[in-house]
This record gives structure tokens, C-alpha cells and sequence, in this order.
């Protein structure tokens, strides 16, 4: 049967597939994109129907304001595309099986979470990274926890025990020199609890998301320290946050796609040098935090990495290693493979 979107988008090609990827092919891609290899010219987003899009993301993630920029200033439609957003705070494995399934077109997330569900083999590629530096890692000083090394024989406080922070930083720590099995033990509180948890006692550092660590940190007066986030050291060049899409739509709507991460690149990088006004765009979508914690906590973002093609692919590789030497991918999965089958090169 087809659906109400599906004809929308028939509508769209009805000159045939090869006219439409012919069109499509410039997608509405101007400089400084050509510089990504998106071409140029604006041909599509003038002359065609704006295409509609079904875009999930968790409107109170602070890290993905230039997707209300995005849809606020126009920037979509400006690429030919007519985006709804959707607010979406489930779990992982059901994200990503609404894009697989088609209930959702696209969507984004942290790579730290999609990697081990993409594992099983959900229809799900990565096209693009967005930015870095979502999570970090604070050290308690009256426990005298100032640097990485001061870990040793401590505790940490997280989330979960299959949480992003915890998986990242056990990564990290082991690369520098501290076994996150045997020289740290990690103990779970909800968000709220982890700075209590420090105060009493009961753990000497916390591992989390912003704007959650941020507000800790500030409120702690001088208490917390931070120790790393996931853009530290070797980590400085590489993605968080990622944007997926169904198989199906990429394979068959690839110039589509590829105009999706063209309007969110734009985004991130309009919103770094419009820190203020990107800031005002996103307090539209979300209430729990003041404009000058938001705009000081872009200035802790890399929001100008935004890997595309072999330097994605490489990326998921790294990271797929990352969590193979940690036990959470399969003994037997390979890391360059594993790669190749849930990236795809758009361009």
C-alpha cells in the first residue's frame, strides 16, 4: 500500500528515477559544501516540491540546537525539504527499529549508543557525524580527584552500567593506563543523585551528559573538576552525535539524504558563529535551561566536525575498535567491516 508520504514523494519523481537523480544530484548544495564534495547550485530546492521528512531527535539535548535552527531559520526548506520534528525519548533499539522500519525517516543519536544495536543488524546507516563533546568526566576535590591518575582505587558515578559515559570513559581510561575493571569500580544513581552521591562520599568522581555535569559543576562552587570528555586527547577529531536514516530511504532517495546532512551541517556551523541567536532558537523548544548556561556550554562543543564519506567510515571503525577491545561488540566482529556495512557515502 502506499502511503500518504510515499505519494508525496512519487509526486516528486514522477519524470522517472533517472530524471530525478539527474535534478536531484545538485540538492540545493552551495559553498562552502562544494568544499565536501556536495556539488553546487541551487536547481532542486527552487524547482521541485519540497520533499517531506520525518526527523526524530530529543528536543532537550542541548548538543542538537542546529536542528531547531535548521527548521526555525529555513535552512531546510532552503535544500528542498519540508522536515517534521519529532520528539523521541525511547530507547535506542526502538529508534532505530522506526527507522528501519520506515515510521521515521531519520534521526539522531549518540554514536556510543547506536554502535552495539547496529551490531544485531537493524536496516539503519550512518551518514554523517554532526559534532563532538557531549559527555565528560568530573573529578570530586575534597576526595582529592584533580587528575585521570587520582582515579586509581576510586569510584564513579553514572547513569547505567550500559551508559555512554560509562562505555566511553572506561575506553579512555584504559588507554591511559587505568583498568576500568580493576582499578575503578562504577557505581549507578540517577542524574539528580550523582552530586550527592560525591558529597557523601559514596563516589569521587561523575560521568554524564551536559547540560546535567555543567550545572553540577556550577553549582558545586568549586567542588568538581573536570578530568576529560569525549574530546579529549586522541578523542579532540572525532564525532558524537550522528545522523541515521532507514536503508531503504538511502538507497533509494540518496540525493534526499544527502540534502538532510547538507542543511545540518549548515546548521552547526551557523550556530557557531551565531551563538546568541542559535541559543534563542532552542529555548523555543525546551525549558530547562537558562540562555547563558546554553551559550556557555556551545563554547564546549566542537561544532565544526562533521566527518562525511571515508572520514565517517574511518571514524565508526575507531570507535567500533574502541568498544570490541572493551567487550562490547562481538569478539569476532570487524572493526573495518563492521564499518563498511553500516556507514554509507552519500556524495
Amino acid at each position: 500500500m502506499t502511503s500518504k508520504h510515499d505519494r508525496n514523494v512519487a509526486g516528486f519523481v514522477d519524470t522517472g528515477r533517472r530524471g530525478f537523480l539527474k535534478t536531484a544530484g545538485a540538492a540545493a548544495l552551495v559553498t562552502p559544501f562544494a568544499a565536501l564534495g556536495f556539488g553546487g547550485g541551487n536547481a532542486w530546492a527552487q524547482a521541485a516540491k519540497p520533499v517531506p521528512l520525518n526527523f526524530a531527535w530529543n528536543q532537550t539535548s542541548f548538543c542538537l540546537t542546529p536542528v531547531a535552527v535548521a527548521k526555525d531559520t529555513g535552512i531546510f526548506a532552503r535544500n528542498g525539504l519540508d522536515v517534521t520534528l519529532t520528539n523521541y525519548a525511547g530507547s535506542t533499539d526502538s529508534l532505530l527499529e522506526s527507522l528501519a522500519t520506515g515510521k521515521a525517516d531519520a534521526a539522531v543519536g549518540m554514536i556510543h549508543r547506536w554502535l552495539k544495536p547496529l551490531e544485531s543488524g537493524f536496516d539503519v546507516k550512518i551518514v554523517a557525524g554532526l559534532h563532538g563533546g557531549c559527555v565528560r568526566l568530573l573529578g570530586y576535590k575534597p576526595a582529592k580527584v584533580t587528575k585521570l591518575a587520582d582515579l586509581k582505587g576510586k569510584s564513579i558515578g553514572v547513569q547505567g552500567m550500559d551508559s555512554p559515559a560509562r562505555h566511553f570513559f572506561s575506553v579512555f581510561l584504559q588507554k591511559n593506563g587505568i583498568d576500568p575493571e580493576r582499578d575503578v569500580t562504577w557505581r549507578v544513581y540517577q542524574g539528580s543523585l550523582l552530586s550527592l552521591a560525591a558529597s557523601k562520599g559514596e563516589v569521587q568522581a561523575i560521568a554524564d551528559y551536559d547540560p546535567l555535569l555543567f550545572t553540577i559543576e556550577r553549582d558545586s562552587k568549586g567542588a568538581f573538576v573536570e578530568l576529560a570528555t569525549n574530546i579529549s586527547g586522541q578523542y579532540h577529531d572525532k564525532t558524537c552525535c550522528v545522523i541515521g536514516v532507514g536503508g531503504k530511504l538511502v538507497r533509494e532517495r540518496r540525493p534526499v539524504v544527502a540534502a538532510l546532512a547538507k542543511s545540518l551541517i549548515e546548521a552547526y556551523d551557523w550556530t557557531s558563529t551565531h551563538i546568541p541567536e542559535a541559543a534563542r532558537i532552542f529555548l523555543n523548544y525546551t525549558t530547562n535551561i537558562a540562555l547563558d548556561d546554553l551559550t556557555a556550554l556551545y563554547k564546549k562543543l566542537n561544532l565544526h566536525h562533521h566527518p562525511i564519506g571515508v572520514d565517517l567510515r574511518d571514524e565508526i571503525a575507531f570507535f567500533a575498535q574502541d568498544f570490541k577491545d572493551l567487550g562490547v561488540l562481538k569478539a569476532g566482529t570487524d572493526p573495518r567491516k563492521y564499518a563498511d556495512h553500516v556507514f554509507y557515502k552519500i556524495l
